[in-house]
């Protein structure tokens, strides 16, 4: 009987070792996705979700009686404004979106708390559960059709809303720098004061820059759409662009381990001295 047939743990370290000599084989031909990598394509997919804000906000200003779906800065003043006696400004539509961006906000921190910084199935199921709210609101929009009632307009802005407040909050809880998806005030902050002022190459060409393009370029799209072809064009587009950042997100968020469990160590130490 040889010696690692008669010890176990030491099968298991035998093995272990001769999975990681293989492996630093494999990784010279084979190297997974960079750091670098990771993060770009984090990146990406947070500007993704910062057009679809813009998108959105052109739609509930321009279609949905002045309300912001994602922009609820713009809401809380247009409510004081409305309160104050401003002409033709609405005051139940920003009201009811401030408090179902909250609510979804306070859904998706609840179902999170546990699980800061990282993508999982709960936030998955999260964004899945929004892209389905936005193809409802977009199929709503177009049945009714184009003169859409005051109070339909209100149940959708709201709807849209909730939904921007579950995308607020996993932006936050996924932390990547820079990308909240849904404002640009502090973004624009820190592009002027920050990289404005150290100057360079990068002080223009950045992700800041990138996130206030990127929600501007929504805001385009947003109205073209919502005047030359639909509201539900719109609102498609953004349930398409949610889903998309959904399964992309799901499959390639975080970095697959290469760390092999002692399980499997013990498999190939076995295998190994037969």
């Amino acid at each position: 009987m040889s010696p690692l047939e008669r010890n176990p743990d030491d099968r298991a370290t035998f093995g272990s070792k001769f999975l990681a000599l293989t492996r630093r084989i494999d990784l010279s031909t084979s190297a997974g996705p960079s750091e670098k990598r990771l993060e770009r394509r984090r990146v990406l997919l947070m500007l993704v979700l910062t057009f679809v804000t813009g998108v959105l906000d052109a739609v509930g200003y321009l279609g949905l009686d002045k309300v912001f779906t994602g922009n609820m800065t713009g809401n809380v003043v247009i409510l004081a404004m409305g309160l104050g006696g401003g002409d033709e400004l609405p005051v139940l539509g920003p009201l009811v979106a401030l408090l179902l961006f909250s609510l979804g906000a306070v859904v998706a921190g609840m179902a999170l708390k546990k699980h800061p910084g990282k993508w999982n199935r709960t936030i998955t199921l999260l964004l899945a559960a929004g892209t389905f709210v936005l193809v409802g609101a977009a199929v709503a929009t177009f049945i009714i059709g184009p003169d859409l009632p005051h109070a339909a307009g209100i149940v959708v802005a709201a709807v849209i809303a909730l939904q921007m407040g579950v995308q607020a909050c996993i932006a936050r809880k996924l932390a990547v720098r820079d990308m909240t998806t849904v404002v640009v005030t502090s973004t624009l902050t820190s592009l002027a004061g920050e990289d404005f002022v150290r100057g360079g190459k990068t002080a223009v060409f950045n992700r800041r820059a990138g996130a206030i393009v990127v929600i501007f370029l929504g805001a385009v799209v947003g109205t073209l759409l919502l005047h030359f072809v639909h509201m539900s064009a719109a609102i498609s587009l953004s349930a398409l662009l949610t889903g998309s950042v959904t399964v992309i997100g799901h499959r390639s968020w975080n970095p697959r381990s290469t760390e092999p469990s002692a399980f499997d160590a013990s498999r190939v130490g076995r295998k190994v001295t037969r």
